[in-house]
C-alpha cells in the first residue's frame, strides 16, 4: 500500500524581532493557506526512488534518520520553489511523514524537523503542517544565537503561543511574479545572520505592539480590514530590517506590485511573503473576481509575467492516508 500525504502551503508575514537587543529573537507570524499544495505519495522499497529533486534530497535524509533500507516517493502535485509559500519545508515534512506512515513508524514531526533542517527560526511552517491556521510563534532565547549556523539537529521547534482559525470567508490573493527564486538555504541563512547582527531594537518594539493591540485580536475577532492592515504593517517593517540585503523594503519588482493591490478598493492589505517574491492580498469571498483582476493588473503594471492565484485559509494539518 502507499500512503498519500496532502499539504497546503504557507504564508509568512515576518518576525517579531531580529534585534540582539531583546530577550527572544524570531518569532515567526503566518497561516497556512489551502493552495498551491503538495500531494506526493509514498512506498516502501529497498533504496530510495523519487521523482523530484527536493523530495529525493530529503527522502535520502529520512530514511537514514529512521533507519530504513529505502523509499518510493511520487509527487503529483508540487509547490513552487523558493517563492515565499514554504516549499522546503513542505517537501521536508510530507516526505518524513509518509515514509514513515509506510513503515508503520511514528513521524515524530516537531521533534525530527530540525534534523531535516527546518524549523531553525520559523516554526510556522510545521505549525501549519501539524495543524493549519494562522500562527504566532515564540521564536528562540536570544542567548542561543550563534555567529556560525548550527549543525541541523541542534535547535527545537519554536512553540506556538498563538494559533487561530482563519475565517470561512476569508481570501488571500496570490501573485507570483515571474522573476528569480527568493533566497534559500545558505544565501537566506547568511542574509538572516548579517541582519540579525545589525537590527535595530525600536523596529521590534513596534512589530510588539502592533501583533498584540491590532493582529491577535483581528483574527480572533475576524476583522478582516485590521488584520490585513496590521500584518501588512508587520511586514513593512520586517522589510526595514531587510532593506540592505534585499534592495529595499520589498524585493524588487515587488514593491510595485504591492503598492498597485493596496490601491484597490477590493483587497485590504498587501505584502510580501518571506523573502518572496510571492506577494499576497488579503480579500474575501464576494470581492475575489475583482481581486483576481487588480492583481494581474498590479503585474501588467510593474511590467512583468506572473502567476495569479486565489486561496482559501486552510484550518487543518496534512492529511495522511493509506491508499491502495
Amino acid at each position: 500500500m502507499a500512503v498519500r500525504v496532502k499539504t497546503g502551503s504557507r504564508l509568512h508575514f515576518g518576525f517579531q524581532n531580529l534585534s540582539l537587543a531583546h530577550e527572544r529573537l524570531y518569532g515567526s507570524l503566518g497561516l497556512a493557506l489551502d493552495a498551491p499544495r503538495l500531494v506526493l505519495e509514498c512506498e516502501r522499497a529497498e533504496r530510495v526512488v523519487a521523482d523530484h529533486p527536493d523530495v529525493e534530497r530529503y527522502a535520502r535524509r529520512v530514511v537514514d534518520l529512521l533507519d530504513l533500507p529505502g523509499a518510493r516517493v511520487r509527487v503529483s502535485e508540487a509547490l513552487p520553489r523558493h517563492v515565499g509559500l514554504g516549499s522546503g519545508t513542505g517537501f521536508a515534512l510530507a516526505t518524513l511523514a509518509g515514509i514513515a506512515r509506510a513503515y508503520g513508524c511514528d513521524s515524530r514531526i516537531r521533534e525530527r524537523a530540525p534534523a531535516l533542517g527546518r524549523g531553525g527560526r520559523s516554526g510556522v511552517g510545521i505549525a501549519a503542517f501539524e495543524a493549519g491556521g494562522f500562527v504566532l510563534d515564540a521564536g528562540h532565547p536570544t542567548t542561543r544565537f550563534t555567529a556560525e549556523r548550527p549543525r541541523d539537529g541542534a535547535w527545537t521547534v519554536p512553540a506556538v503561543t498563538a494559533r487561530h482559525p482563519i475565517p470561512e470567508a476569508w481570501r488571500f490573493v496570490l501573485v507570483l511574479p515571474d522573476v528569480e527564486p527568493g533566497r534559500s538555504g545558505e544565501q537566506e541563512d547568511a542574509s538572516m545572520r548579517s541582519v540579525v547582527e545589525r537590527a535595530s531594537p525600536s523596529i521590534a518594539d513596534e512589530v510588539a505592539t502592533i501583533c498584540a493591540r491590532r493582529v491577535l485580536p483581528s483574527i480572533a475577532e475576524g476583522d478582516l480590514p485590521t488584520f490585513a492592515d496590521a500584518v501588512a504593517e508587520v511586514g513593512r517593517l520586517n522589510g526595514a530590517w531587510y532593506a540592505d540585503s534585499q534592495g529595499g523594503v520589498y524585493r524588487p519588482p515587488v514593491g510595485e506590485v504591492v503598492r498597485s493591490l493596496e490601491s484597490s478598493s477590493a483587497i485590504d492589505g498587501a505584502g510580501q511573503s518571506s523573502w518572496g517574491p510571492a506577494v499576497y492580498g488579503l480579500t474575501d469571498r464576494d470581492r475575489t473576481e475583482t481581486a483576481r483582476e487588480a492583481a494581474k493588473g498590479a503585474l501588467e503594471a510593474a511590467d512583468v509575467d506572473g502567476d495569479v492565484r486565489i486561496a482559501r485559509g486552510r484550518n487543518v494539518g496534512a492529511s495522511i492516508d493509506h491508499e491502495r
